[in-house]
């Protein structure tokens, strides 16, 4: 069989509503897994599933032809509440599909079903991936070596995408998405009462200070031209009003394209804290993580996708100069083999949709049937050029 059957859109949007019910947290992803893995069996794909613990690869092999495409679809949602009064909201308290991985489970899963009858030029492998929200479900799927046996030659993916109304899509070379690190800091000073501060050396006034000062970073420290954000995000110190406490913990993250910056992050947040922290008379104690690399889009596969959007949703919808300094862990995979990642509007036409990881986070479901179609025909197209 060589037609390409249509989108199934009924299937897709039930499949998308089914899992959005019922959310799951990076690497408790079983019930979603027993789904995909039932879904992708019945296709008569070579289905496996635990790799990269709780991810699932399928695979749709063509003996003699050793061009292999990977598509990968993340699988958990998050830990927010959902404040959505929809049929199908959220069934589980404090956990909720903020970011539309619900949604690229279901395509994931129709792309299969479609490519599944064809005779392709070569294989194509499914990666259902876990835990992308943590950044480390990637490369626990790569250690599991899910780009071996057949070697994986490209690879693809999407991410809906309410920052662009729906019928559009955003493709790019080059870098797309930030790269994610993460710092910790402890301050450790000497407690005391809050009537007597001189006989303390106070946390609280420190981690104020520290937190102005990594802001300096971005303002004074880096190159005016390069796309840097520092943010600190979490400030925990004290317990009673009275008192001022021992210790204070700051914890934030820092994204960027790569380059110098990101080459000296460690060491400029590092440097920072503790000087401040010794000006004071206290001590700083930093842990700094790379959680994901910049995602970077290679550009003859960027080409190629280019060129099937524009045959999905017209040359004038494919946009170009998409960025975001949010992260993904697909840098991992688009690390070790060239490929593309692209952006589908899922925003509602006629006017902006509520952002990702917000508790009324949705989608308009029709961007459910132009990332299918792009992802399906991408994998055509790879695979007999």
């Amino acid at each position: 069989m060589t037609a390409l059957p249509p989108v199934d859109r009924a299937s897709l949007v039930a499949t998308r509503r089914d899992i959005h019910q019922h959310p799951e947290l990076g690497f408790e992803e079983t019930r979603t897994a027993t789904l995909i893995v039932d879904r992708l069996r019945s296709f008569n794909y070579q289905v496996t599933p635990g790799i990269g613990r709780t991810g699932v690869v399928a695979l749709k092999q063509k003996d003699g032809r050793p061009r292999c495409v990977l598509l990968r679809a993340d699988m958990d949602g998050l830990p927010v509440d959902e404040a959505n009064a929809v049929p199908y909201r959220s069934k589980h308290a404090g956990k909720m599909h903020a970011c539309g991985h619900d949604g690229h489970v279901a395509i994931g899963l129709e792309v299969a079903r479609r490519l599944a009858p064809l005779d392709l030029d070569g294989s194509v492998k499914f990666a259902f991936q876990p835990a992308e929200e943590a950044s480390n479900g990637a490369q626990a799927m790569i250690g599991d070596g899910v780009l071996d046996s057949p070697t994986v030659h490209a690879a693809f993916g999407i991410h809906l995408w309410n920052d662009l109304p729906v019928g559009t899509i955003g493709i790019m070379a080059g870098p797309v998405m930030a790269s994610v690190d993460q710092f910790e800091i402890e301050i450790h000073g000497r407690g005391g009462h809050a009537a007597a501060p001189h006989q303390t050396i106070d946390p609280v006034l420190i981690a104020a200070h520290v937190i102005t000062g990594l802001q300096t970073l971005v303002s004074r420290r880096r190159d005016p031209m390069d796309e840097v954000v520092l943010s600190v995000t979490e400030v925990h110190a004290g317990r009673a009003f009275n008192v001022i406490p021992a210790r204070a913990d700051l914890r934030g993250t820092v994204r960027t394209f790569g380059g110098r910056f990101w080459d000296e992050a460690p060491r400029l947040v590092t440097e920072t804290a503790q000087g401040i922290a010794r000006a004071f008379g206290a001590e700083a104690l930093v842990h700094y993580h790379r959680l994901s690399s910049p995602l970077i889009n290679d550009e003859q596969q960027s080409a190629l996708m280019r060129d099937v959007a524009a045959r999905v949703v017209g040359a004038g919808n494919v946009r170009s100069g998409v960025r975001t300094m949010g992260g993904e862990d697909m840098a991992y995979f688009l690390e070790r083999v060239p490929g593309c990642f692209a952006f589908v509007g899922s925003a509602p036409r006629n006017g902006p949709a509520s952002p990702h990881h917000s508790p009324t986070f949705d989608i308009d479901e029709e961007s459910l049937v132009i990332a299918a179609e792009l992802l399906t025909q991408t994998a055509v197209q790879y695979l007999n050029v």
